[in-house]
């Protein structure tokens, strides 16, 4: 009898919401961030993010850091970042990305780091995850299920 070939895990790219959410400790989807963290940590899922979201992770996190008095922000906004990089790839941008994000820009109109998100997703034949519907989101919310985006809402 032969064994059947094992199955590929799922691929998400997160968003910078996402990202944020795992670090403030009383976040409505935080519990749903450390199940994510835990499934790649088990294979059965691998989590991406795009350089542009890995920035927007970097200040943001300083920003929260800050508001938290913690002695030093911006150096654990950097540990932050460099403990998510473990658990987490960076996808690479190239020119077919960002012709299709500036595509997704056009079309959506909303955010260009989103437009990364959902592009990257897109070309690794994988899922974009954003922590909630934003304002600009919800005249293109038919068009973003479409594109097979999710929130951590529905998850």
């Amino acid at each position: 009898m032969e064994e059947s070939p094992r199955a590929r895990p799922e691929r998400i790219v997160l968003d910078t919401g996402v990202l944020v959410e795992y670090i403030v400790k009383r976040a409505p989807y935080r519990h749903k961030v450390v199940k994510l963290f835990s499934d790649a940590d088990g294979g059965n899922v691998r989590l991406f993010m795009s350089p542009i979201t890995l920035s927007e992770t970097l200040y943001v996190a300083s920003r929260i850091y800050e508001a938290s008095s913690v002695l030093n922000p911006n150096e654990e906004a950097l540990k932050y970042v460099e403990w998510l990089k473990v658990r987490i790839s960076v996808a690479r941008i190239t020119e077919e990305t960002a012709k299709r994000a500036g595509e997704l820009k056009k079309e959506l109109r909303i955010a260009l780091p989103d437009c990364y998100v959902i592009a990257s997703a897109e070309l690794m034949g994988g899922s974009p995850l954003f922590r909630g519907v934003e304002r600009e989101m919800e005249p293109v919310l038919d068009k973003l299920e479409e594109l097979g985006v999710l929130f951590l809402d529905s998850i």
